[in-house]
């Protein structure tokens, strides 16, 4: 039996450089910069002070006042991301059984802050000083469910663990529901918020650049930590041409693998692989891709063995792909990440436009890739893969495809 085709029809964004896809897509082409001083919580016992962080956000603006305190910053972002996405679609839920709609969301770190504020509480005060609101506020699924609740989706929920490549299982799980028919509609993507425990993990570990973020460059010195939420609404082409809708690009296939290997140390072999699983799954050949939204962190090991991975896969056509890494300007949005590249992943097909990789200086033979240096370009892009990485060797490729 053919399966269904899968398509995006809404897009939501909530990121340091713009709230909505729009200002977010302006930014990356502009190669506006999102990094800042970091205001959240003190810096100055660390190593590092700047990040990839929302300094202009307003929940409710998308939750009733009466409602968003009752939900952390990660869940805040997902809602919002979500709720701009619904919009986007220009979709009445209220058209659709409830138990029909779902959401699929990836998380690193899940609602890290309600630990933190529950841990200085606790310390600082006494346990007894831990307001009952934040208890429920702590469990990763709650993400999904709070966007559930807030939506009024009854169908599956789930929220995927898988750190940096979390945002592409999520997709990749709705994905799979669409086509076997356990759902109509799913909002799917990822959600994280700065917080003190991945700051000060990424700084113990010495990943963490000084200043600013220049994946693929020779004196690039690290990943910024970042925050934010990207959620893609996805439904099956047959519906949204029968309404009508939007369509932004269509999710054509994914690869997964483990490189069972390292847990921080990506490996040339995993990343190969999961990218030429991705092609297999979606019906492609190395010669259709047209441009790599890169994981791209701007660490030395994971910049060199994306490359390397790279030129595994598509040989001498690699000198002909554009490969881009949005994260030089956001910085690493943990589960967000790749949510948010597939979101430039799907803009690039539809606009044929590229986002640049920003603070790139001087070329690294190791890093021997065209990445779209410093400027955006207009390029015709048909098909696009979307790289993410995650520590344990987690790794998870997207294919979009222009819609025919």
């Amino acid at each position: 039996m053919k399966r269904p085709r899968i398509v995006v029809t809404g897009l939501g964004v909530v990121s340091s450089v713009g709230i909505g896809w729009e200002k977010f897509w302006q930014a990356l082409l502009a190669g506006r910069s999102g990094i800042s001083e970091v205001a959240a919580f003190d810096t100055q016992n660390f190593l590092t002070h700047r990040g990839g962080e929302v300094k202009v956000f307003c929940p409710e603006q998308f939750i009733p006042p009466a409602r968003f305190r009752r939900y952390n910053r990660a869940s805040q972002f997902a809602i919002a991301a979500s709720t701009l996405a619904l919009r986007d679609a220009e979709l009445e839920l209220t058209a659709l059984p409830a138990n029909r709609v779902g959401v699929s969301i990836g998380t690193t770190m899940a609602e890290a802050q309600a630990i933190e504020a529950m841990d200085w509480l606790w310390v600082k005060r006494d346990v007894q000083a831990i307001p009952p609101r934040l208890v429920p506020q702590y469990p990763g699924n709650m993400i999904g469910a709070h966007v559930a609740a807030e939506l009024r989706c009854q169908g599956p929920n789930m929220v995927i663990a898988t750190a940096c490549a979390a945002g592409n299982y999520a997709l990749a799980y709705a994905y799979d529901l669409l086509r076997l028919g356990k759902a109509d509609v799913m909002f799917a993507g990822g959600a994280d918020a700065f917080s003190r425990i991945a700051f000060m993990g990424f700084n113990r570990l010495l990943a963490v650049a000084p200043e600013r973020c220049q994946p693929f460059d020779k004196d690039r010195k690290g990943m910024m930590v970042g925050e934010g939420s990207g959620v893609l609404m996805m439904e099956r082409l047959d519906d949204a041409r029968a309404r009508r809708a939007p369509i932004y690009a269509e999710l054509v296939g994914y690869g997964m693998s483990c490189d069972a290997n390292h847990m921080t140390i990506p490996s040339v072999d995993g990343v190969t692989r999961v990218m030429q699983n991705a092609l297999r799954d979606a019906g492609l050949s190395s010669d259709d891709v047209d441009y790599i939204n890169a994981h791209g962190t701007g660490t030395p090991a994971n910049d060199r063995t994306e490359c390397a991975a790279i030129r595994a896969v598509f040989g001498s056509r690699t000198d002909k792909i554009p490969v881009s890494s949005t994260k030089s300007m956001i910085g690493h949005t943990m589960g967000a990440a790749s949510a948010l590249e597939a979101i430039a992943c799907v803009l690039a097909v539809k606009r044929n436009r590229l986002p640049p990789t920003i603070n790139f200086e001087t070329a690294d033979p190791e890093c021997d890739i065209d990445c779209v240096p410093n400027v955006s370009r207009s390029h015709r892009v048909r098909v696009a893969l979307n790289n993410s990485f995650a520590f344990g060797g987690n790794n998870a490729c997207l294919a979009f495809r222009e819609l025919d």
